[in-house]
C-alpha cells in the first residue's frame, strides 16, 4: 500500500484495507513477510466467529464453544517522501487480547487489554526512502477460558495511521468542559496537552471555532501560548456561548469544536472535537434529573459482540441494534462489561442514550483461570485512564462504571475497600463530571465494595425485592439498578403450560440443569427467569414504580454469543435478550414498548397454530386503552378490563380452533386497535424483506434481509423448519452471514444456507460496489423469494 500525500497539518488514514491474516502458534512473523498460504482480508476481523463450534472448546459454554488460538496479521506499506519530518502513528481501536506489534522488525510494544485502544509511533524505525515498511501484529487468545461470555479473537475494531508534525495536540488529551451552564450562557473550558519535539521558538496560537447543531459559527476564539518548552505543554481555554442547545435523549443536539495549532500563519495542527451540553443530577429523591427534568433511565445492558458477525465491528450493525432499543422506547445503554467502540459511542451520541460506561468485569480477583486478573496490578491504572481519556467528550456518557460484580466483594476487603477508591480518584481528576458506580450482586452491608464511600451512586444488581427499601438501607445515598431480570426466553416458543406458572431455571446457579426442553428451547411467555433475578414485568413495575430508583438496564436488549444459561451444549448462545440474536424481536419487546413509548401498542401473543383440543393462554400487551374484547373466528368469546396492577392482560384456557383471533383494544366506547393472528396453512413460499431499500457500499454498511416462510395466503408460518439458501446477485456483493435466533444451531455463521427458525431467518449482505443487488432465497418444495437493494 502506497500512503497518500499530506493534504492538510493532521493526516488520518483508515488502516483496515490489505492486511495479510494466518492462525499459527508457533512461528515467529515479526520479520518475514509471510507465506503464500495467508489469507489477505480487510479489518475489523473476528477470527475465532470463522471457527466451528466445539463441544470440547477450552473457550466452554461462556466463550460459545469458539476457540481462540495466536493470530498474526502483516500489512505492507510505503511512506511518500512528503511523510519526511512527520511523527507518524498507529492507533488500534481493540484487539483480542495481549496483541505485540512489531514495525520493520522492531516491537512497539504489548497490551493485554482486548477492549482498550492504544497507539504507537514508527516514526523511528520508517524506511522514509520508498522502501517497504512491514506492520506485524501477534494476536494470542490461546489461553482459554479467559472471560465469562464471548470476546471474539483478533484486530477486531478499526485501525489508523496517523501522521502529525512535531508540534501537535497529544492523543487524547482535549477536554471540552462544561464550567456554568444557564438558559442564557454556556461558560466552557477546553484544556488540551501541546506535545513539542524539538523545542520551538516561534510565536504559537491556539484557534478555536465552535459551530452550533445547527451549522453556524457561534465562537471563535483565539489565545497565544506563552511558556512552552520541548515536552508537554498544557494549555487551557475559555469559551462562552450564548443561548446554548442542549443534549437530550429526544433532541440529541451537538456542538463542534474545530481547534488549529497555529505558528506564523502556518497550522501545525488541527483537530475536530463533538460534544454536547446538558445538566444532569442523581437525586436520592427524585433519582435522575436531566436539564431540570426527572427522568427514568430506561436502559438495556448490550455486549459488544454482533451477533453472526462476532466481535467484528461494523457501524450499520450496532446502529441496526440501537434503532431496534430506542424504538423499544429504550433511553439507557450499558456496555456490559467492557469499553465499547468510539463509533458505538458516536452513535449513542446521536440517537440520545444515557450510556453507563464499564471498563472492568474482573479486578484483581479471577473469575476465570486466565482473564485479567493476570494484567490488574500492572496495567489498571493505565487501561482505566486511557478508557476515561478516550471517552469523557461524548454527551451520551453519563456514568463510570468501575466493575461488575467484583469478586472482591466477598473474598478481599482491603482491595474491595482500595481498588474502588483508586478508580474512583482516577475518574474524578481526568473528568470530575460525571458519576461513578459499581454493579454490585452482594448488598451486605459487610461488602467493602458496595459500602464504598468513594463511589458517588450505589448500583444493585438484580435483588429487586430490596429495591423499595433502599432508602432506609442506605440513608441519603443515590441509587441505579445496575442490572436487572435475568429472564429466559426463545422468540417463537410457547410452552402450553398456564401463563402464570412460574419457574426458575436454573434451581441455583452453581447446580447443573437438567430440567427443561429437550431442544433447549425456553417458552417466550414471561414466566422463566433464573434465582437471581424476576421475570421482565416485575423488575419493570418496581422501577417505574418508585421515585427514588435512578433507573435500570435490563439484562439484556439482544441476545449474545456465550453464556446460554441455563442450559450448556449445544446451546452456544444467550436466551436473556429482548430481541434474538438475528435481530427479531422477543414478545416481551412489545411489552416494554407499551410501557416506555407513547406509539400505540396492541401486540397478541401466542401463535395461533395448535391441535384440536389444545387449550391456549392468550396474551396481550397493549397500552392507550382501559379494554380488550377477543374475537375468534367472528364471535365475541371474552372480554375484560385493565388490571391496574400489571401491563398485561391474559384470556386464559382459549379452546383452540382453526380461524381467525382478533383483539379489539377500547378507551371508553372507542375503539383504539385491533389485531389479528390467523392459523397458517401448509408452508408456501419464502418472502424476503430488506430492512433498507439501499446501502452504501463506501460506508461500509451491511445490508440486512429477514426471510419468512409464509403459506399461500402471506401467513407467516410459525413453526417452519425449512432450510434456506440465500444468494446474492451484483458486482462485489457477497452474504457474508446467516442467522435465525435459534441458540442451538450448530452451522457456521458464515453458510449462505440457514435453517428457519420459527418461520424466519436472516441474511446479512455485504456491498463493495454501487448499482443493482437482487438477494435470492430458495428452499425445496417451497416457491423462492427475492428483493431488490440499491447499491449506493
Amino acid at each position: 500500500m502506497t500512503i497518500p500525500l499530506l493534504g492538510q497539518s493532521r493526516q488520518e488514514i483508515n488502516f483496515n484495507a490489505g492486511w495479510r491474516f494466518t492462525l499459527d502458534s508457533v512461528g515467529q512473523h515479526s520479520q518475514d513477510s509471510g507465506g503464500d498460504n495467508w489469507r489477505l482480508l480487510d479489518l475489523p476481523h473476528d477470527w475465532s466467529i470463522e471457527m466451528p463450534f466445539r463441544e470440547h472448546s477450552p473457550a466452554g459454554s461462556g466463550g460459545a464453544y469458539l476457540d481462540g488460538g495466536i493470530g498474526w496479521y502483516q500489512k505492507s506499506f510505503k511512506l511518500p517522501p512528503a511523510y519526511k519530518g512527520q511523527r507518524i502513528f498507529i492507533a488500534f481501536e481493540g484487539v483480542y487480547e495481549n496483541s505485540e506489534v512489531w514495525i520493520n522488525g522492531h516491537l512497539l510494544g504489548k497490551r493485554p487489554n482486548g477492549y482498550i485502544g492504544f497507539e504507537y509511533e514508527l516514526s523511528s524505525y520508517l524506511h522514509a526512502d520508498g522502501r517497504e515498511n512491514l506492520l506485524a501484529v501477534k494476536v494470542n487468545n490461546n489461553r482459554q477460558p479467559n472471560s465469562r461470555f464471548y470476546s471474539g479473537s483478533g484486530i477486531y475494531r478499526d485501525v489508523k495511521l496517523i501522521a502529525r508534525n512535531k508540534v501537535s495536540i497529544a492523543t487524547n488529551s482535549t477536554f471540552i468542559k462544561v464550567e456554568q451552564l444557564s438558559e442564557k450562557q454556556a461558560v466552557l473550558s477546553l484544556s488540551l496537552d501541546i506535545e513539542q519535539i524539538p523545542t520551538q521558538t516561534g510565536p504559537l496560537s491556539l484557534r478555536t471555532q465552535i459551530v452550533s447543531p445547527t451549522g453556524e459559527t457561534v465562537s471563535q476564539v483565539e489565545d497565544i501560548l506563552v511558556k512552552r518548552g520541548s515536552g508537554v505543554n498544557p494549555f487551557r481555554q475559555k469559551i462562552v456561548l450564548d443561548n446554548p442547545l442542549l443534549w437530550g435523549v429526544e433532541t440529541p443536539r451537538q456542538y463542534t469544536a474545530n481547534v488549529q495549532l497555529v505558528s506564523g500563519g502556518r497550522v501545525l495542527d488541527e483537530q475536530e472535537t463533538r460534544f454536547g451540553l446538558r445538566n444532569f443530577s442523581f437525586d436520592q429523591q427524585q433519582g435522575f434529573l436531566l436539564n431540570g427534568k426527572r427522568l427514568k433511565i430506561r436502559g438495556v445492558c448490550l455486549h459488544s459482540d454482533l451477533g453472526a458477525l462476532g466481535m467484528a465491528f461494523n457501524r450499520s450493525a450496532a446502529l441496526r441494534q440501537l434503532k431496534l432499543m430506542k424504538a423499544m422506547g429504550v433511553n439507557g445503554i450499558r456496555t456490559s462489561h467492557n469499553p465499547a467502540a468510539p463509533a458505538f459511542l458516536d452513535l449513542c451520541d446521536s440517537l440520545g442514550f444515557i450510556v453507563m460506561s464499564e471498563t472492568f468485569d474482573v479486578w484483581k480477583g479471577h473469575k476465570n483461570p486466565f482473564d485479567y486478573h493476570l494484567y490488574w496490578d500492572k496495567w489498571f491504572e493505565r487501561d482505566f485512564a486511557d478508557h476515561v481519556k478516550r471517552d469523557r467528550n461524548h454527551p451520551s456518557l453519563f456514568i463510570w462504571c468501575l466493575g461488575n460484580e467484583a469478586q472482591e466483594q466477598w473474598h478481599s476487603k482491603s482491595d474491595g475497600a482500595a481498588i474502588p477508591k483508586r478508580l474512583a480518584a482516577i475518574a474524578d481528576s481526568l473528568d470530575g463530571t460525571r458519576p461513578t458506580t459499581i454493579a454490585n450482586n452482594e448488598l451486605s452491608s459487610e461488602n467493602p465494595v458496595l459500602m464504598n464511600p468513594a463511589v458517588d451512586i450505589i448500583g444493585y444488581n438484580y435483588n429487586h425485592k430490596q429495591w423499595a427499601s433502599f432508602p432506609s438501607d442506605h440513608p441519603g445515598k443515590k441509587f441505579i439498578v445496575t442490572e436487572s431480570t435475568s429472564a429466559l426466553e426463545s422468540r417463537g416458543q410457547y410452552d402450553l403450560v398456564p401463563y402464570d406458572s412460574v419457574r426458575m431455571w436454573p434451581e441455583r446457579w452453581d447446580i447443573p440443569f437438567n430440567n427443561g426442553n429437550r431442544d433447549k428451547s425456553i417458552s417466550a411467555y414471561d414466566n422463566i427467569y433464573t434465582p437471581w433475578g424476576s421475570n421482565h414485568q416485575t423488575s419493570l413495575r418496581l422501577m417505574e414504580q418508585y421515585d427514588h430508583i435512578a433507573g435500570m438496564y435490563v439484562w439484556t436488549g439482544f441476545d449474545y454469543l456465550g453464556e446460554p444459561t441455563p442450559y450448556t451444549w449445544p446451546a452456544r448462545s444467550s436466551y436473556f435478550g429482548i430481541v434474538d440474536l438475528a435481530g427479531f424481536p422477543k414478545d416481551v419487546y412489545y411489552l416494554y414498548q407499551s410501557v416506555w413509548t407513547d406509539k400505540p401498542v396492541l401486540h397478541v401473543l401466542p401463535h395461533w397454530n395448535w391441535k384440536q383440543g389444545d387449550s391456549v393462554d392468550v396474551v396481550v400487551y397493549y397500552n392507550q386503552a382501559d379494554r380488550l374484547e377477543l374475537y375468534l373466528n367472528g364471535r365475541k368469546i371474552a372480554e375484560q378490563s385493565k388490571d391496574p396492577s400489571r401491563y398485561d392482560l391474559v384470556f386464559r384456557a382459549i379452546p383452540f380452533e382453526p380461524g381467525v383471533l382478533e383483539v379489539v383494544s377500547y378507551r371508553g366506547n372507542e375503539k383504539v386497535m385491533s389485531k389479528t393472528v390467523r392459523t397458517a396453512a401448509k408452508p408456501y413460499r419464502v418472502k424476503l424483506v430488506a430492512e433498507k431499500p439501499s446501502v452504501n457500499a463506501a460506508a461500509n454498511e451491511l445490508a440486512f434481509v429477514q426471510a419468512y416462510v409464509v403459506d399461500e395466503f402471506d401467513t407467516a408460518v410459525p413453526d417452519a423448519a425449512h432450510d434456506i439458501r440465500f444468494n446474492v446477485e451484483g458486482e462485489g456483493a457477497k452474504i457474508v452471514a446467516t442467522d435465525n435466533g435459534n441458540t442451538t444451531d450448530l452451522r457456521k455463521f458464515q453458510s449462505r444456507a440457514r435453517q428457519a427458525y420459527h418461520g424466519k431467518a436472516l441474511a446479512i449482505v455485504a456491498v463493495k460496489h454501487s448499482g443493482k443487488l437482487i438477494i435470492r432465497a430458495k428452499s425445496k418444495g417451497l416457491i423462492s423469494g427475492s428483493v431488490e437493494l440499491d447499491g449506493q
